[in-house]
């Protein structure tokens, strides 16, 4: 059974914000605002559960399985949000963090009605998508009630896959359908029952965490830069040779002629700056050293690739 929608905290009405409608637009933005202010907090209580997901997550990752993230309306709609910023962000493969949302590709843009509630649309789309025991699949629910989320973490579940469930509710049917439960108990909205907005924030803000901290620990980022950065545009080919200036020392002249013979690969430019490589022994440099760009600089300095 799920719990019926009058029990959840996600659709109290608070009566601090009954007259909005007949208030002037600061106070009404000042009220927001406030409002806004106490997610973090929210998120904080939760970071154990977080972490544990993200660690867990992370050992199977490690041995080539991949994240799923599950959701339906705006649930669904920052989980592929979150997935697609994967691949320009920590240049990962597209296949390695994916977004499913209920309705799918139509439901990013409009409303599809009846897809919230098809459990076995749900776990059709994680037999569609062949999980397997190394993968994580995050099911993303404010309510913690979508059936569609429940159905695909329990065919993840069945499958052997690891299962994170993230809600706003305590104690909610997508909680006990998990092995890791992260509850972000938000409150009530300013408009009543209208999840886009704290809960939507604290969505954000755990795949956030989850994503990031799961790239890092895959050894996806130099320190805080993020070296595996997809140079697609302007903007980031010039955050590129920053990054390679900032890391060697060079100027930005130097950094994006040796980005630009790599192939526009930092980690590569880097160890090409640094021990006067071509491309090719750069790249064979990472290749022997996990693709890991700490691990190549010291094998070069020591004169021992692979070390």
């Amino acid at each position: 059974m799920i719990e019926p929608l009058a029990d959840l905290s996600t659709e109290q009405s608070d009566p601090r914000y009954s007259e909005i409608d007949r208030l002037p637009t600061e106070q009404v933005a000042r009220l927001m605002n406030a409002a806004d202010a106490k997610v973090p907090a929210a998120v904080a209580v939760a970071i154990p559960e977080i972490s544990a997901a993200i660690d867990a997550i992370v050992a199977r990752m490690k041995q080539g399985g991949r994240l799923f993230y599950v959701g339906a309306g705006t649930s669904g709609r920052l989980a592929v949000l979150d997935a697609s910023e994967c691949p320009p962000t920590f240049g990962t493969d597209p296949e390695l963090v994916q977004g499913i949302i209920a309705g799918g590709v139509p439901a990013l843009t409009r409303s599809v009605e009846g897809a919230e509630d098809d459990d076995a649309a749900g776990a059709a789309a994680i037999a569609g998508k062949e999980v397997g025991p190394l993968d994580s699949v995050v099911g993303v629910s404010a309510s913690g009630r979508a059936p569609y989320v429940i159905g695909a973490v329990g065919e993840a579940a069945r499958r052997g896959a690891l299962t994170a469930g993230l809600s706003c509710n305590r104690d909610s049917a997508l909680s006990a359908a998990s092995e890791h439960r992260i509850e972000v108990i938000v409150g009530p909205e300013i408009v009543t029952g209208s999840t886009r907005l704290k809960a939507g924030t604290a969505t954000k803000l755990v795949l956030n965490m989850i994503s990031t901290i799961a790239m890092v620990r895959l050894g996806r980022t130099y320190g805080n830069s993020m070296i595996e950065v997809s140079a697609a545009n302007s903007k980031l080919v010039d955050r590129a040779a920053r990054m390679v200036g900032d890391i060697t020392g060079a100027g930005l002249d130097t950094a994006h002629a040796a980005l630009e013979a790599a192939g526009w690969q930092v980690k590569a430019a880097v160890l090409m700056i640094e021990h006067d490589l071509g491309a090719d022994d750069a790249r064979a440099l990472l290749q022997a050293n996990g693709d890991q760009l700490e691990a190549a600089r010291q094998a070069a300095s020591g004169g021992v690739v692979g070390a």
